[in-house]
Parts: structure tokens; sequence; C-alpha cells
């Protein structure tokens, strides 16, 4: 499906791939491994997919949706040119066009791979990622309801900005595989549209790297892992799907649920502890 179609963006296939492909490995190790992860897994599934379907409407409570705001700060960190535009101007190689399609289809698939291989190899770790990325997709929600915002290919089709085109799945073509840019598009005409801040696609992209980074022991795989983290905004704001503010909030949200979540639940863990229990009198 990959090879003829492309990459779906669909949660619910993603993860019955990577569910189908857990249960066969469960099954090797007796029927109480498969028990074990439906209870850990269909929790998660029904919280991703319940988020999928609120930001979907996270853009409907009546608050203005913020176009105008979002391309002049980044107007004025490009020194009066905006990004979008330049990188769109000078960065015109076919190879490019192949390769940034692919970093950002990536986002799609790396998570719940990662998930799935963390589940298999150590539990604990796959817990605290799990919570890590539903805390990461909550805060994203929460921000796409108090402050809808357009990206730049959207503001350009409002006239807010000069001409920006939406080259996400350009790619697929250099690559002979032009029906995966029509799956990505429809994937992309099923989301909230002005879900621009943050960038979730960068901010899962430094969560993977903040998260695995400190377990790799091999150079070159430390390298890919930064190296993704730094492709994936300037992937985003060439396309036109973000501006560099919105890529730069992604990575501090993905810092900040890393060092902000584990001093949260310890918290909660030491007021649960702390409680007192009520004593029953005779």
């Amino acid at each position: 499906m990959c090879v003829v179609d492309g990459v779906p963006t669909d949660r619910v296939l993603l993860l019955g791939w990577v569910l189908a492909g857990l249960a066969v490995h469960a099954l090797t190790e007796g029927w109480r491994r498969l028990v074990r992860l439906l209870a850990d897994w269909l929790p998660l599934a029904a919280v991703l997919l319940a988020y999928d379907r609120s930001r979907g409407m996270a853009d409907g409570l009546g608050v203005r949706v913020h176009a105008a705001g979002p391309a002049a700060v980044d107007r004025w960190l490009g020194g009066g040119v905006l990004p979008t535009v330049w990188l769109q101007q000078h960065w015109q190689a076919a190879w490019w066009e192949a390769l940034a399609s692919l970093v950002y289809c990536s986002h799609f698939v790396v998570t719940p791979v990662v998930l799935g291989v963390l589940w298999v190899r150590d539990r604990a770790r796959w817990a605290r990622y799990a919570r890590l990325v539903i805390a990461l997709s909550l805060a994203g929600l929460l921000t796409y309801a108090v402050f809808p915002a357009a990206p730049p290919w959207l503001a350009a089709k409002e006239g807010v900005v000069e001409p920006v085109a939406r080259l996400s799945g350009a790619g697929w073509h250099v690559l002979g595989l032009p029906r995966a840019g029509a799956l990505l598009t429809s994937g992309q005409g099923q989301v909230n549209e002005v879900a621009a801040i943050p960038s979730l696609h960068t901010a899962f992209a430094v969560l993977v790297c903040l998260v695995l980074l400190p377990l790799t022991r091999w150079l070159w795989l430390r390298a890919l892992l930064v190296g993704y983290a730094v492709l994936m905004p300037v992937v985003l704001v060439w396309a036109g799907e973000h501006y560099v503010v919105d890529t730069v909030l992604g990575a501090l949200y993905a810092g900040a649920v890393v060092l902000l979540l584990p001093r949260l639940e310890r918290g909660v863990r030491a007021l649960v502890v702390r409680r007192p229990v009520p004593t029953v009198r005779a």
C-alpha cells in the first residue's frame, strides 16, 4: 500500500497496522501477552482517536482565526521577508522535493512505530512515552481551540500574504508515486486547517529525539535523531505548512512536556501518598 498509494495519514489504519503486528508477536508468547496488549493499547488508541475527532472541531468554537499575526512575526524574523517565500524561491531541486515529502509523511508513521517497538522492548518506557504523546496532543488541542491560526498556504489563499504553494506532497511525483500525493491531500482535507500553532509535526519529531537520544549508544543514530528533529521544521516552513514561529513553539511544547510531565506525576503521587486515611470508629 505504501509503494502504490503512499503513506496513509489515517490514525485508525496506522494503529491497526501496528496492533496487528504486535498481536502476532504477542501470540508467540502466549495468550496472557495478548491480553496485556489489548489492556495497554485500547485505552491509548481511544484517547488518540478522541483527540483526532476533537481536533477537527477545535476551530468551531467561535474564536477568531489568526492569520496576519503569525505572518508578521515570521516577516520580522526574516528581516522583512517571509522565510517560506524565500525558501520556495530558492529551494526547487527535485531531490529536495522527494526528501521533503518523505520527511513530512514520516510524522504519521514514526510515533506509532516507536510506541510499538518500545512496548515490545520495555513496557515501562512505552508507558512513559505514551503519556508524553497524550500530554503533547492535549496541549496542542487546547492551543488550537484558544488560538486557531492559519498556516502560510491558507493565509496566502485568503490574500493575507504573498502567494505560497502547498508543497508537502510535491515529492511524490518525483518518486514516481503520484497517487501517494492524492492520498495525502485527501487526508489533509479531513483535519483542522487552522491548527497551525504549535506545529505538532515539529513537536513529535523533537519528542522522539528527546526520548530516544538517551537510549542510543551509536553516534550515527544520535546524528539521525537530531537531524530528523532539525529537518522536520525546515520541511514544514518550505512546504508552506507552518511558519517558523509555529515550529519553534512546537519544539518548546515538546521540551516542556518532557520536563514538566514527570514532575507533575511525582507531585500527584506524593499528594496521594500523603493523603490521610480516614479512621473508622467502632
